[in-house]
């Protein structure tokens, strides 16, 4: 294709071989996805998509859980035409910087509620999660050493749990898959099991019991491992791309006595969680716990541009300004003009339309009540939703909890019938999950919930017709 092609209409079958001859897609098998052909989606208005064949979809992933404020913001290709005009780009290295950065890092940090002895003055800009969680292995290494206690660096994460794709943000994540490609995790990262109650619990126990006794699974790692080795615990406030699994009530605040005991930074990567989808700004407050280091990305900006980064608290950037010297690490794009001038803009709207507060109010309880519903059918074994993000797990036999074999492949079944019927949810397993943009009305749950439902009937009816239920 040359430059006066770019414009060019296309059919979709010829954007699909284009597609096919030059895409690699991310987390996709290239020769499955050239038989089929890629889904071109080619225009978006608030929560729904359109696809290059007319055939409109609700989006109840939020993109990739990450368009909060919806489609089609003016607001949003406003702040960055207007940036783009003023300066499109200069880099933070070299003792400068820019006036949207610096801005941004003051609201996020006026953003960040403190928490005991926990306070939030300062950011480190990327442009993603996973680019987020290797500046935390970075800064939390060069914590100790100038602490003098270089041979703590060891960080200790969960099976399951989902950290980013880069080689450390996926060594620190939990992904068995993502362990087999390419001989990770790398040294000193070391996991302890999820706490999901669901699949861990014991017969008889009690969610609040298997709570603490799940947090206990890190401090039996610690003394394992050597207390004077560890130098950090990273967790999500909950598990998202591991299949939306919500802790007990009693599990974050047996980690904080853990962490504290042993002298422990705790990073809480809320790539997923932060700005407003569990109801608060950040979702160490909903937990109550006291993080030293916060990765965020996705919803800062609502996806429209890339933007990620680390809020570094105090009792971390003290060291690191006070003792550190020059810090060897960063990116081109760190505290990028446009991107941060369209968070900037991005909060104003979260802000002005209160959505963290309608999602821990109204329509948080409303979305939760409707899918509570959802556990009365029979392929459902638990409905679970926290603020604005669920997910539900399918069993060939809800009341023994007895699972379909792995090659039944249900989810992508369930998925299937989800985009066939108007609807994007995600399947992580034999677990469904969505994260709706924070802007859905109650009309619009309603309308997902039915969706969910007739994707969930035909689901059963499939696998019905060919005895495998």
């Amino acid at each position: 294709m040359n430059a006066s092609d770019a414009t060019k209409p296309l059919t979709t079958q010829e954007m699909q071989a284009l597609d096919s001859a030059h895409f690699l897609h991310p987390f996709t098998d290239f020769k499955d996805l050239a038989s089929q052909g890629a889904r071109i989606i080619v225009r978006g208005e608030g929560i729904y998509v359109w696809d290059s064949e007319g055939k409109k979809l609700l989006d109840a992933m939020s993109g990739l859980w990450c368009v909060s404020v919806g489609y089609g913001r003016e607001e949003l290709a406003e702040a960055a035409y207007q940036q783009m005009m003023k300066l499109p780009f200069y880099n933070s290295f070299f003792q400068t910087t820019n006036e949207p950065a610096v801005k941004l890092a003051a609201k996020l940090a006026s953003l960040a509620p403190r928490v005991g002895d926990r306070s939030f003055n300062h950011v480190f800009y990327s442009s993603s999660g996973s680019e987020s969680n290797d500046s935390n292995l970075r800064m939390v290494r060069r914590y100790w050493d100038l602490l003098g206690q270089p041979q703590r660096k060891v960080i200790i994460s969960r099976v399951n749990s989902y950290h980013g794709s880069t080689v450390a943000g996926a060594s620190l994540g939990g992904m068995s898959g993502m362990h087999a490609q390419g001989d990770l995790p790398i040294p000193n990262i070391e996991h302890i099991e999820q706490p999901y109650f669901f699949e861990n619990g014991l017969p008889g126990e009690s969610i609040e019991t298997f709570g603490v006794r799940a947090a206990g699974w890190l401090e039996q790692k610690i003394l394992a491992i050597g207390p004077d080795r560890v130098a950090a615990f990273i967790a999500e406030p909950l598990q998202g791309a591991g299949g939306v699994i919500v802790p007990p009530d009693t599990y974050w605040p047996e980690i904080q006595r853990i962490v504290d005991k042993y002298d422990i930074l705790l990073i809480s990567d809320e790539v997923i969680c932060a700005f407003g989808r569990l109801g608060h700004w950040f979702a160490y407050e909903k937990f109550g716990y006291k993080p030293d280091l916060i990765t965020f990305a996705k919803a800062v900006t609502s996806g429209y541009i890339p933007l990620g980064g680390v809020m570094v608290g105090n009792r971390v950037a003290d060291v690191l300004i006070e003792k550190g010297g020059e810090f060897e690490h960063g990116y081109t794009y760190s505290g990028h003009p446009v991107a941060c001038a369209v968070a900037l803009a991005n909060l104003e709207i979260m802000e002005r339309e209160q959505l963290p507060q309608r999602i821990r109010g109204e329509v948080g309880d409303y979305f939760a009540r409707r899918y509570a519903e959802l556990n009365d059918h029979p392929l459902v074994g638990e409905a679970q939703s926290c603020g604005l993000v669920a997910g539900l797990v399918l069993l060939k036999n809800s009341e023994t909890k007895e699972r379909f074999a792995s090659d039944v492949g249900v989810g992508m079944i369930c998925r299937r019938h989800c985009f066939e019927n108007g609807l994007i949810m995600r399947a992580v397993g034999e677990r469904m999950i969505i994260a709706p943009p924070l802007t859905v009305s109650i009309n619009e749950i309603d309308e997902m919930m039915g969706l969910i439902r007739v994707a969930l009937d035909l689901t059963l009816d499939e696998l019905e017709s060919k005895g495998l239920r």
